[in-house]
């Protein structure tokens, strides 16, 4: 049994934030029914080559598809349907498009009192930028984290989206606060976060910091600085990292990995601040040492020493690790007519109610199985999408 079985959500959303959280309910085993646009659904699916891209299936692991045209009679008919039952909907559409539909919180919550409600926007429900176009980039350079990750001399825009993921994290957090409360109150209620609001309140340490002792605002080099994180290379140039902390005993213990016990007594590292202080001379006698080796002999080291070190991993190399494979994080599913797949699995163990992991569906997979529980005829919405007939051959096969 799974900790969400029995959990209705209805999915209007697409690309990530919205689908993300979506995924982290399915994990713990809601049953997720994404409502996509014909003809070919949800965007994110053609991200790459076909219609069911890698991306899409890592966000919409587990869930049911239907294809619905929320502009049309019969469409937004089953929308309502699905919503009217429904413990959660999920959204991502700039505020006021919902309303548009007819599927506003305040116009679907009278028939479904108890009904959690989800929005995530780029900038928040309210407010003299909330009508603007919302993106990933967008939300970690507005809030500031992305001051925090790149090179302000020669700023760089990340390589995963994580303003979205964050977006998408927080929503999921939201929710289940909304469900364990329904359980005391007996009612629902409107839940919303922003990649703005996700972004900024996810830098509460860095923020806090800076709003109390003023001064210049934190970079990406201050917490590598005052953490005493280093990042050197080996004698062919393999990246890894060190990070000594706060506790002295590190410090020593590096020392002692680098034949240089000689420095303990040096005034320039004595103690904690003055390492942070002299910390361009701990670099340098770093970068010296470990070019002498290679990592892997380094690591050993530094871990026999118990220093926290580790590779710094391309996603090659994280694949294949053994700890990684130990948590049973790589995980293969399989769908009846799009294949195998790896995906990572769930970032929490529940030992009592356990995760789960299935394959994303193909566009529009589920319609007829989904207008039969509704009361609706099978040909009631019409097939618009060649994946469709795929999904109806693959129903009547389980049929």
């Amino acid at each position: 049994m799974t900790a969400l079985e029995g959990v209705k959500v209805v999915e209007f959303a697409s690309y990530v934030a919205g689908p993300y959280t979506g995924a982290l309910l399915s994990d713990l085993g809601a049953d997720v029914i994404k409502v996509e646009a014909p003809p070919h659904g949800d965007p994110y699916r053609g991200w790459a080559t076909g219609n069911y891209s890698s991306m899409f299936c890592s966000l919409n692991r587990s869930k049911r598809s239907i294809l619905a045209d929320l502009k049309s009679v019969c469409g937004l008919e089953v929308a309502r349907s699905l919503v009217a039952d429904a413990d959660i909907v999920l959204e991502n559409s700039r505020p006021g498009a919902m309303e548009r539909l007819g599927l506003g919180y305040e116009q679907i919550t009278s028939e479904n009192p108890g009904l959690i409600y989800c929005s995530i926007t780029g900038f928040g429900l309210s407010g003299p930028d909330h009508q603007r176009p919302g993106y990933d980039t967008v939300g970690q350079a507005m809030s500031g984290l992305l001051s925090l990750l790149t090179d302000l001399d020669d700023p760089q825009p990340m390589g995963i989206s994580l303003s979205d993921h964050l977006a998408g994290l927080f929503g999921a957090y939201g929710v289940l606060a909304a469900l364990a409360a329904r359980l005391r109150t007996g009612k629902g209620q409107r839940v919303d976060t922003s990649l703005l609001q996700s972004s900024t309140t996810f830098l509460a340490e860095n923020m806090a910091r800076f709003m109390h002792d003023g001064g210049q605002p934190p970079t990406r080099r201050t917490r590598a600085r005052t953490a005493q994180v280093y990042a050197v290379r080996d004698e062919s140039g393999a990246p890894f990292v060190v990070h000594l902390s706060s506790p002295d005993k590190f410090w020593r213990s590096l020392l002692q990995v680098i034949d240089r016990r000689d420095l303990v007594g040096d005034e320039r590292f004595i103690n904690r601040g003055q390492r942070i202080a002299h910390r361009e001379d701990i670099q340098a006698l770093l970068d010296e040492a470990f070019a002498t080796g290679s990592r892997t002999r380094w690591l050993k080291r530094l871990w026999d020493a118990d220093v926290p070190a580790a590779p710094l991993n391309t996603l090659d190399d994280v694949i294949k690790d053994e700890q990684i494979r130990h948590l049973g994080l790589v995980q293969e599913v399989e769908h009846p007519s799009a294949g195998r797949m790896q995906l990572l699995g769930s970032g929490v163990n529940l030992h009592g109610t356990p995760t789960r992991l299935g394959p994303a569906p193909i566009v529009g997979e589920d319609t007829e199985r989904i207008l039969a529980e509704l009361g609706f005829p099978a040909d009631y919405l019409p097939a618009t999408t060649p994946d469709r007939a795929v999904a109806t051959a693959h129903q009547n096969r389980e049929d």
